[in-house]
């Protein structure tokens, strides 16, 4: 059903981009947040030119599986979607989410302008200083490079494929810890 209420305008619109491991976790989390306009799935941080998801993941290409996420700030904040993000994978571990091993399963947040670099680095302080992880935080606040959006089967992943292995053992996990800690940040 179409709505008479106009959406947000460019302005009202800003995009954080955001590695965490495989990018099916991070999409599915972020496309139930409110505020949260779209999620797309895709690879940045490395040297080849439209990277394949084989050649990502055989870490060669230096890119980072990663989620581009368009959201309304006044709506929720780009530092809100931030400690969502600290929250569903580990920062402390270096190219590595759980088995996945390499490069490309980086904590990485690439950002779009110094603003964005300064509430990722602030927030980073702020998390080492209140000591909530065992282990210091390795997750890279980097400039946003070229970005290559994923294969169309990478996209909504999780969404399309819930009862796959992977989807059940990982994603699903990270999606329920989210829907726990940040209920009153769901979409209705």
């Amino acid at each position: 059903m179409m709505s008479d209420e106009p959406g947000p305008s460019a302005a009202e619109r800003d995009v954080a981009i955001l590695a965490g491991g495989c990018f099916w976790c991070l999409e599915a989390v972020y496309d139930q947040v409110k505020g949260v306009e779209s999620v797309e799935s895709g690879y940045i941080g490395g040297a080849m030119h439209n990277p394949t998801y084989e050649a990502v993941c055989g870490g060669q290409t230096g890119h980072a599986e990663a989620v581009r996420v368009t959201f309304a700030p006044n709506v929720i904040s780009y530092r809100e979607l931030l400690e969502i993000f600290f929250t569903v994978h580990d920062p402390t571990t270096l190219n590595r989410q759980g088995n996945d091993i390499g490069t490309q399963y980086r904590s990485a947040i690439f950002y779009g302008n110094p603003a964005q670099q300064q509430a990722a680095e602030l927030l980073i302080t702020t998390l080492t200083d209140e000591k909530l992880y065992d282990a210091p935080i390795v997750t890279q606040v980097v400039p946003a490079s070229e970005w290559y959006e994923a294969e169309p089967y990478h996209q909504e992943y999780f969404a399309r494929n819930p009862l796959q292995g992977y989807c059940q053992f990982v994603v699903g996990p990270k999606v329920a810890k989210f829907r726990k800690q940040f209920a009153a940040r769901l979409k209705a």
